[in-house]
């Protein structure tokens, strides 16, 4: 794989999805590149670069993007609403698709489409001086039709009980990622466990009807199916934050035994 093959990562995360076992990544938070590539070196199937909860910028979401391509790692980047520039922008720079937090309306999830497609599928701006295109060095015949063959991967949070249908809502996406902690708060925190529970229930068994991957966050690979998580097929397990966090506190704790 050389740099650039942004259709080749797409096209291996979205084998993974389907390969039976949970395809495992992890929020950036931070803008060092050294996060991605310890990352990959970990063997994490993608990352998910945030830009909601995060002091992330564009620029540093677009050098994380650009070295994860160099890694030879998918990175999706969350974004809390569709800017079709800044979408745009993103792909080009080689970002393997979009995960977008709180959708619950159908027009949401036509404009996530419309910003991530060419015509006549979406209404994206064509251009070939960018990374994705390899700076103009595939002809645009023949990157209109890569796009075609692996367009981004496209990931929405299902985060509240008040949402359009649900088959409405996931039927372009390539995940159903449900938001367990903002449902939770949607339900009345503390949200009764079985209540919780039987509405992470519905969204896996609305993307099992729609033919989509369905997702979620845990804290860690262990607390993925007290979560109801277990059969997820995108699974996204905490963030460099807070790994980082967890690894000062333990060593600060040996430094004082």
């Amino acid at each position: 794989m050389t740099a650039g093959d942004v259709h080749l990562l797409r096209r291996r995360l979205r084998t993974a999805l389907t390969a039976g076992g949970p395809a495992v990544g992890t929020f950036v938070k931070l803008a060092s590149p050294d996060v991605v590539e310890l990352a990959a070196a970990a063997g994490f199937a993608f990352v998910v670069v945030d830009l909601e909860h995060s002091a992330l910028t564009e620029r540093d979401a677009v050098d994380l993007v650009r070295h994860a391509d160099v890694c030879g790692l998918p990175a999706l980047v969350r974004v809390p609403q569709v800017d079709a520039a800044a979408v745009n922008r993103l792909l080009e720079a080689g970002a393997a698709g979009i995960q977008l937090s709180m959708l619950t309306r159908v027009d949401q999830a036509e404009a996530l489409v419309a910003a991530t497609r060419f015509a006549p599928a979406g209404r994206r701006s064509v251009s070939l001086a960018n990374r994705a295109a390899r700076f103009g060095a595939v002809p645009p015949a023949g990157f209109l039709r890569a796009e075609e063959d692996d367009p981004p991967v496209l990931v929405g949070q299902i985060e509240t009980a008040r949402t359009d249908p649900l088959p409405d809502l996931l039927a372009a996406l390539d995940v159903c990622f449900v938001g367990s902690t903002d449902l939770a708060v949607d339900l009345g925190l503390p949200a009764d466990p079985a209540v919780l529970r039987a509405a992470v229930d519905r969204v896996r068994d609305a993307a099992r009807s729609a033919a989509v991957a369905f997702g979620g966050w845990a804290p860690t690979r262990g607390a993925a199916a007290g979560l109801g998580l277990g059969d997820a097929g995108y699974l996204v397990v905490g963030s460099d934050l807070q790994m980082l966090a967890a690894g000062l506190r333990t060593a600060a704790g040996e430094e004082h035994q």
